[in-house]
């Protein structure tokens, strides 16, 4: 074999072992790219425990296919899987509503308010039975398939349907038009919600550990450096549910 030959060979191998590299990153650093431009904080500014700063904990990956999803991956819905007598959406009415009412007891709502809805900034009524109030995930359960919840346990996937941190009491309008949008394809019309919602994705994201694409990641970090103070939530509600509950 010739010289020429050589050379040839190593090329095509190096190029071979660039192409075999897999397109993830486990993180989404802060690059220089992102000073300061209008009141926006550069990478100097991000600070420990706020949710700019746990941005850079998630895995950033490409978008998995949306085969094989179904609601019913994720157990029945609205399952009471913190064991009080109380199906989950009630819970969450009973948090997010002001002047709330019941049905037979403290658990089943029967009205309320929203004042305001988060997504809009208006005042939204609930009355049981004709409600325009809905209970969002803020990761969608579609989205989490996408990105790693397909490789998940059912308990797992119980549990991340079921978990407060990941539920809103919302005007049904807007939710229903995001659908299973991420950070990059949808955000709240209310603009000053926009933080604390892209928070508590990135909250949930890095619980469960969902990842995130390139795309969102960038959608993340453009909302937060406008808010480098903004907190990560958290919540105690366990990653697994009982083992009472089941998933397909």
């Amino acid at each position: 074999m010739n010289r020429r030959t050589n050379r040839r060979t190593r090329t095509a191998s190096a190029l071979l072992a660039l192409i075999t590299v897999p397109a993830l990153l486990t993180g989404c650093e802060t690059g220089t790219e992102d000073k300061a431009e209008g009141g926006a904080a550069g990478p100097g500014d991000v600070k420990a425990g706020s949710a700019l700063a746990a941005v850079d904990s998630l895995t950033v990956k490409g978008r998995a296919p949306k085969t094989g999803y179904d609601r019913s991956r994720f157990g029945t819905a609205w399952a009471d899987t913190d064991s009080n007598r109380c199906p989950t959406r009630d819970d969450i009415l009973k948090r997010d509503l002001k002047d709330v009412t019941y049905q037979g007891g403290d658990c089943r709502v029967a009205s309320g308010k929203l004042a305001p809805d988060p997504y809009t900034g208006k005042d939204v009524t609930f009355r049981r039975g004709r409600s325009q109030v809905d209970i969002d995930h803020l990761v969608a359960l579609s989205d989490a398939w996408q990105k790693g919840a397909f490789q998940w346990e059912p308990a797992k996937r119980i549990a991340f349907a079921n978990d407060p941190l990941n539920l809103l009491a919302v005007d049904a309008g807007p939710n229903r038009g995001k659908g299973d949008g991420d950070t990059a394809t949808w955000l709240p019309p209310n603009k000053g919600y926009r933080c604390t919602y892209v928070a508590g994705q990135v909250a949930v994201k890095k619980k469960y550990g969902v990842w995130v694409t390139g795309a969102e990641c960038d959608a993340m970090k453009k909302i937060l450096t406008t808010c480098p103070a903004e907190k990560l939530p958290s919540g105690p509600a366990p990653t697994e549910a009982p083992p009472r509950f089941h998933a397909r």
